[in-house]
């Protein structure tokens, strides 16, 4: 798992580089120097289409290398996290990379697209993706030493509560796109109680952990036979 891992992220750095290269093209086809309410506007519809079906894809994507990469529900969520997280950082590495932006992680961004606009300022998603790419490693690292948390359903809930919020942080102000104003700022707050709601569910609930010798995962408990 942990060779798979680093190859989930060579995968995940390199597709970074492709999409912040589309991105790239599509700013100097439709230049716009313009706060966020206009980041969308001198973009075709059709074009917005497109780049909707380019979102679904690479989520499509990165789904299916954790799938591959994991042998089961428990490895796939774990290289699911690592390569969403990597991609998302670097994503914004290679743009500063190509163009120098984001000039600053307070510079706000149209995040996706799916179902509605999500916006934010660079550092939201990328303190997400950390969280991700931090906890993903730690399990990695527990797996490798023969422990394997087991969360338990009130650690996913109020993980599912955190994650809502945050969404609900890149989500509310989605009709200063549509509309073309300015946001009124960004719910910090909110975004801040879901990050925090979610990664203590985790850290807590992470505490149960069934452990096995010599670095190996125990086997799955015997089918009783008739």
């Amino acid at each position: 798992m942990n060779r798979l891992a680093i190859w989930v992220c060579i995968y995940a750095i390199a597709m970074a580089a492709v999409e912040s290269a589309v991105v790239v093209y599509l700013r100097v086809l439709h230049p716009v120097d313009a706060p966020v309410a206009a980041l969308l506007a001198g973009i075709p519809d059709r074009l917005v289409t497109i780049e909707i079906g380019r979102e679904a894809a690479t989520l499509i994507m990165l789904l299916a290398v954790a799938v591959l990469a994991g042998r089961d529900r428990w490895e796939r969520c774990v290289a699911f996290s690592l390569a969403f997280g990597i991609w998302d950082i670097f994503y914004y590495v290679w743009l500063w990379v190509f163009i120098g932006w984001p000039p600053s992680l307070f510079t706000w961004d149209v995040l996706f697209l799916i179902p509605v606009p999500w916006i934010a300022p660079v550092l939201a998603p990328v303190v997400v993706s950390t969280c991700l790419v931090t906890g993903a490693m730690g399990l990695l690292a527990l797996h490798a030493r023969g422990a394997t948390p087991q969360f338990p359903r009130l650690t996913w809930l109020f993980a599912g509560v955190g994650a809502a919020l945050v969404l609900l942080s890149f989500t509310l102000d989605y009709r200063s796109v549509v509309d073309r104003v300015e946001p009124p700022g960004f719910r910090w707050g909110l975004f801040g109680t879901g990050v925090a709601v979610a990664v203590g569910a985790f850290v807590v609930g992470g505490r149960r952990r069934i452990d096995s010798p010599h670095g190996v995962r125990p086997p799955p408990p015997a089918t009783p036979r008739d």
